[in-house]
């Protein structure tokens, strides 16, 4: 545990020291909510207009909480793990008495502990400055219930970025191209960082729903704006506790079979 801890100091510090990239992510992420917030403000001028089941104070709940659950759900240092494979760095986690899985796991908690912390701060100054009517979810039943989600799709990320990363045993030169298309495209569309998933038409939203992607952020977020709940927050469980199950065997597998394959060119 202690070599954990330590391992979670030194990547909370390290974070530090790719400066650009954290404001630049940083930055980004910013954008895209000022963006999104006018674009949906514009849709919703009048407070009374309803639109896909969504009002003006759950619209900009949801620019808002996306923001969040960002922070909490992708940011992640694992993102380096391609990078390791290829040039066969990954050779000296090997011969360490430590597992690979939980030191990736230890640096991204760090990761999403910084990020969440900026998000609070950015958050509260677009508040001040945009002054939205954001929706208030109070029922602890609920919160519980998206706390729950939040905690699987931290997990599903998790797996799905360490598959991804992995590609690199048989593709040690595009391993990045797999991880950027994975996270920078299909991630954030299908997973609804773009736009809620409910706008797309309900055929294309039956099939998403057998995917582990809208649970990693639309669906915690429609729990908590109360458009689900119920059997389908139960249906939702199921489905992510399942996915959990079938990608967390499947790293398992993937690592296995990659191990064999790795010969270390990189060394």
């Amino acid at each position: 545990m202690k070599k954990y801890l330590q391992i979670f100091k030194l990547s909370f510090q390290q974070e530090f020291a790719y400066r650009l990239n954290f404001v630049m992510w940083r930055v980004r992420n910013i954008l895209q909510i000022i963006l999104t917030f006018f674009l949906w403000s514009s849709v919703f001028k009048n407070p009374e207009t309803s639109v896909f089941g969504y009002n003006q104070e759950k619209i900009l709940t949801y620019v808002f909480g996306i923001l969040i659950l960002r922070a909490i759900v992708f940011s992640a240092r694992a993102v380096d793990v391609a990078g390791e494979i290829s040039n066969g760095d990954i050779t000296n986690f090997l011969l360490k008495p430590i597992s690979y899985f939980k030191y990736w796991a230890t640096r991204d908690t760090a990761s999403k502990v910084l990020n969440l912390s900026f998000s609070v701060v950015e958050i509260t100054i677009l508040f001040v400055i945009l002054r939205p009517h954001l929706f208030l979810q109070t029922n602890l039943l609920i919160l519980f219930a998206v706390f729950v989600f939040l905690i699987l799709a931290v997990i599903l990320f998790f797996c799905l970025l360490f598959i991804t990363n992995m590609s690199a045993f048989w593709m040690p030169e595009n391993g990045w191209a797999a991880q950027f298309l994975f996270i920078a495209i299909i991630t954030d569309f299908l997973s609804g960082g773009v736009f809620p998933l409910d706008i797309l038409p309900y055929t294309f939203q039956k099939v998403l729903y057998s995917t582990p992607f809208p649970y990693l952020l639309f669906f915690p977020l429609q729990v908590y704006l109360g458009k689900i709940a119920g059997l389908e927050i139960i249906r939702g469980l199921v489905t992510s506790f399942a996915w959990v199950f079938i990608l967390f065997m499947s790293v398992r597998f993937i690592w296995a079979k990659g191990l064999k394959r790795y010969s270390a060119e990189g060394r």
